[in-house]
């Protein structure tokens, strides 16, 4: 992608924009690998006391008894319980929110954990931490070769943080919340939500470095920005949405420019959404500042948000869209919520191809087209796991997760996708069970070499 980039023909106008019709490509499950839902992992053995107990503020007060208070799946969909109650002896691996392009020297897949527990005012004691994995599809187990925790010992980040006055000065979802990450020379560079901020880190997991978003001349600060009060005027003090910040967070091969997409619309002056368009900036990792460039990613109709973003060439890029529902339509509940049927159920759980080299008179990027994950064929049952549904999926399977947040290239044929099971606050693939950490592999050569 070079300068040239987001300088339009006229050709190209007539061609492209958000409104253009997109073709559905076909997927099939090659590889289904599992990482049990609950699977924790140790605190360091310097980390402060308060982290061996997390989710001890996930309720209205502070719960110091582990495993005492059933988790459930939030009014939006329906308070079912899942099965797995809070507090935690040590901290949730949770679930997996962005995978980097690049891989280990080992050949495993550098994948992140985000801030815990869904907000900075919960997750105060939930450690941050990356992991390198590596899925056995012969097996259907996920290895989890190293967790490495942050730690900010050089005092990078601007504000004070939750373990402050600690030796070692983990951070924890109070601090950050991680959504993206990509390997460039030598380190990580991680996107996340709050600030919303890009962070450099060393791969043994030191906060280098900590980057406020800058757009159109001034800082572009999110509702949970530490300078943001309660007297904060939406739109004004603060344009990004609560949870809209780096959802995605792609390295443009043979550079070092990261583009970074926010996961909701910003907000204009009068504090409503600009448009059903996602900003896409870029940020050079090599001078450490924002380029000035943008693109914008038009959210196809049903879609809120965005997942995970990852470059499959030097223009071609997979985005994760979709909605807020989790579970199979066939059980929606039909009036009030009940425990045998998903209120909001998912629907529109895409990935698209982009084109980055075309974008529009408007400063819109081509979508080429796009996967079903809700419509993924099996033939010969690779599936691991059974799905709750009032229909016949057989040689079908889906992936109806509220947030699914992990996608990348394998090869000229294959992908890789996960989710994030929000730990223990998601059951998608069953009514009244916490959903598990999957990774899929799936085989979708028409969608890889479509242009």
């Amino acid at each position: 992608m070079k300068n040239s980039l987001f300088l339009l023909s006229a050709a190209v106008v007539a061609l492209a924009g958000p409104a253009l019709a997109e073709e559905t490509f076909p997927a099939v499950l090659s590889g289904h690998a599992v990482l049990p839902a609950m699977t924790m992992v140790a605190p360091p053995a310097d980390a402060p006391r308060d982290a061996w107990i997390s989710g001890k503020f996930t309720g209205t007060a502070r719960n110091m008894v582990p495993m005492s208070a059933m988790g459930d799946t939030g009014k939006l969909h329906g308070n079912r319980a899942t099965g797995i109650a809070l507090p935690f002896i040590g901290q949730p691996l949770q679930g997996f929110s962005g995978f980097a392009m690049d891989r280990a020297e080992d050949g495993s897949v550098y994948a992140l954990t985000d801030n815990g527990f869904g907000s900075k005012a919960n997750s105060p004691d939930a450690m941050l931490f990356f992991h390198r994995i590596a899925p056995d599809f012969a097996t259907g187990k996920v290895d989890v070769k190293e967790t490495v925790f942050l730690r900010d010992p050089d005092f990078k980040v601007p504000f004070r943080i939750a373990y402050e006055g600690t030796e070692g000065r983990y951070l924890t979802g109070a601090d950050f919340d991680l959504e993206s990450l990509q390997l460039v020379d030598g380190s990580l560079w991680i996107g996340e939500e709050f600030g919303p901020y890009l962070l450099n880190v060393s791969l043994d997991g030191v906060v280098l470095g900590v980057y406020p978003t800058m757009a159109d001349g001034k800082e572009l600060k999110g509702a949970d920005n530490p300078a943001v009060s309660a007297t904060s005027v939406p739109g004004t003090d603060w344009k990004s949405q609560r949870s809209g910040g780096y959802e995605g967070m792609a390295l443009q091969p043979g550079t070092s420019k990261l583009w970074a997409m926010l996961e909701k619309p910003i907000l204009g002056e009068d504090g409503t959404p600009e448009g059903d368009f996602l900003r896409v900036m870029a940020f050079d990792t090599a001078s450490k500042d924002w380029t000035g460039e943008m693109f914008k990613f038009a959210l196809a109709d049903g879609a809120t948000a965005i997942g995970d973003f990852n470059f499959i060439d030097d223009t071609h890029a997979l985005v994760i869209e979709r909605d807020n529902g989790e579970g199979d339509p066939s059980l929606k509940c039909d009036g009030a919520p009940a425990a045998d049927c998903f209120p909001e159920p998912a629907l529109h759980k895409w990935i698209v191809l982009i084109d980055a080299s075309d974008v529009d008179a408007d400063g819109f990027v081509r979508r080429i087209g796009h996967i079903d994950l809700m419509d993924i064929a099996d033939p010969d049952g690779v599936a691991r796991l059974d799905t709750d549904a009032a229909r016949d999926l057989t040689g079908k399977y889906t992936f109806p997760f509220f947030t699914i947040e992990d996608v990348m290239r394998v090869d000229d044929t294959h992908i890789l996708v996960a989710n994030d099971n929000n730990l223990p606050f998601s059951s998608g693939r069953k009514l009244d069970a916490a959903a598990d950490n999957e990774v899929m592999l799936l085989s979708v050569p028409e969608l890889l070499s479509a242009k």
